[in-house]
Parts: structure tokens; C-alpha cells; sequence
């Protein structure tokens, strides 16, 4: 198999460190690259960037093959990085055999700032002459859990019941993308969603049974084209590839 030298940025987040605990022992070279440097390394090496600022990019770029590009930031300076820090450090990928890029599944029809720029970061890419592979994924699970079902309130999940999600598992994501650092790029590749759409009070009765508490759940409409988005199922792909970690499974394993 090809020796590659591979660069994973935002290493600290929920996917670069799900990325980071699978690349241990592999036989290819791997770079590390945030603003904070990642415990538990090992014997990754860490260059320290700014996707805000550029401040150490070219560094960590140097002589590297392939990029899994996993910073970002959904909810501070977001404009700066999602689109003028990324088409700065595009600007330096010249010599880039594979650009991996992940996004997010529905993003050009949900009107959330955040997606919106997510989206105009994979026309950057498209327009760039950087091979590219764009892999889009659903919410992963813990992220559901963590905003919208994370606590009950006087012993209800107080939640916009009628919202889907096709939550998936970030470690097999992780693995999905990891699978393709060795293939050729291919562009605007398939989804990859979780194994079933829920609505998110499916999911905090699935908390309640798994978790054995003693809450139940407040379901509540709310106004707005967001809100419809998601009850649609704007967010989903029932077509894409499917991971096998259903949700119920996910809050199985955090007990263990």
C-alpha cells in the first residue's frame, strides 16, 4: 500500500478525535493541527495553525499528501473561518494529492447560517484545482443528545417533538473517511447518515427507556422555516450510506 503523509486539522474537535484514536499504529504519517495541541497524542506529530488568523498553516501543510479537514467553527467568527481562513489555506494546497472534506446532509436547504457557509466552502473547493472528496454526514448522535435532549427540566424533555434527525455515530464516520485516503478523490461523494430517522421525541423516549429514568417528554411546536426544515426531514437521506450504530445503541454504550 502507498505510503502517505496525511494532515488531520481541528484534531481537538468530536471528529478529529474520533479520527485521531483510529490512526494510531497506522502505517502512513500523520500530522496533527489545531490552535490548542490535542492530549494523548501519541506519536502523531502537532503543528501549531490558526485557521483565523493562517498563523502556522504553511507549516503544517508542508510536504503533506492528503488533508481530512475537520476544523471548524459552527458558532464564533464563523465567516472568517468557514469561508476567508478556508479559501486562504486552499490557497496553500497546491501540491495536495487528496482534499477530504467533511459537510453536512441537507445543507443547501436549511436556512441556518452555519450551513449556509458550510456550503459555500464546498463551492470554494468545487472551483479550486485541488482534488477533492466531499463526504457529507447527518448529526452525529452525541450531538443530538448534547443540544437538544441533554437535561430534563422539572422531569420533562421539553423538545420540538416533530423534528427528524438520522443521527450517526462519529467513530464510524471517522472510519468512512479514513477508508477513503486511500482511494482516488471522487469529487462530491454519497452521504453518510445514520440507520434510521427518528423524530427527536422518539429519541428523548429512547433516553428515558435505555437510562431507566423517571422523566417523561414535553413536545412542542415552534414557528419558522428552520423548525419546518427539520420536521421535513431536510437534514436526512434515506439514499445514502448507512452506518449500523442506531441511536438506542449509542446511549447503550455510554453506560458500558
Amino acid at each position: 500500500m502507498l505510503y502517505l503523509r496525511i494532515l488531520v486539522t481541528g484534531s481537538t474537535g468530536q471528529l478529529g478525535s474520533a479520527l485521531l484514536r483510529q490512526l494510531k499504529g497506522s502505517n502512513d504519517e500523520v500530522r496533527i493541527t489545531s490552535r490548542r495541541k490535542p492530549e494523548g497524542m501519541g506519536d502523531f506529530t502537532w503543528v501549531y495553525s490558526d485557521m483565523l488568523t493562517g498563523e502556522g498553516l504553511e507549516a503544517a501543510v508542508k510536504d503533506v499528501d492528503v488533508i481530512i479537514h475537520t476544523a471548524t467553527s459552527p458558532t464564533k467568527s464563523s465567516r472568517d473561518i468557514e469561508i476567508t481562513g478556508f479559501e486562504n489555506f486552499l490557497g496553500k494546497l497546491h501540491h495536495i494529492q487528496h482534499f477530504i472534506y467533511p459537510s453536512i446532509v441537507g445543507i443547501e436547504e436549511i436556512p441556518f447560517n452555519y450551513y449556509r457557509l458550510k456550503y459555500e466552502a464546498e463551492s470554494l473547493l468545487k472551483s479550486s484545482n485541488i482534488p477533492y472528496t466531499i463526504v457529507r454526514a447527518t448529526q452525529f448522535h452525541g450531538f443530538v443528545e448534547n443540544l437538544l435532549i441533554s437535561k430534563p427540566l422539572f422531569k420533562r424533555y421539553i423538545v420540538p417533538g416533530k423534528m427528524k434527525f438520522q443521527s450517526v455515530d462519529v467513530n464510524e464516520y471517522a472510519s468512512h473517511l479514513i477508508d477513503l485516503i486511500h482511494q482516488i478523490p471522487q469529487g462530491r461523494t454519497e452521504d453518510f447518515c445514520g440507520p434510521e430517522i427518528l423524530t427527536l421525541k422518539e429519541m428523548a423516549n429512547l433516553k428515558i427507556k435505555v437510562n431507566d429514568e423517571d422523566n417523561r417528554v414535553l413536545s412542542i411546536p415552534l414557528a419558522g422555516k428552520l423548525y419546518r426544515s427539520f420536521t421535513e426531514g431536510k437534514n436526512t437521506n434515506s439514499m445514502g450510506k448507512m452506518g449500523k450504530i442506531k441511536f438506542e445503541q449509542y446511549l447503550k454504550n455510554k453506560l458500558e
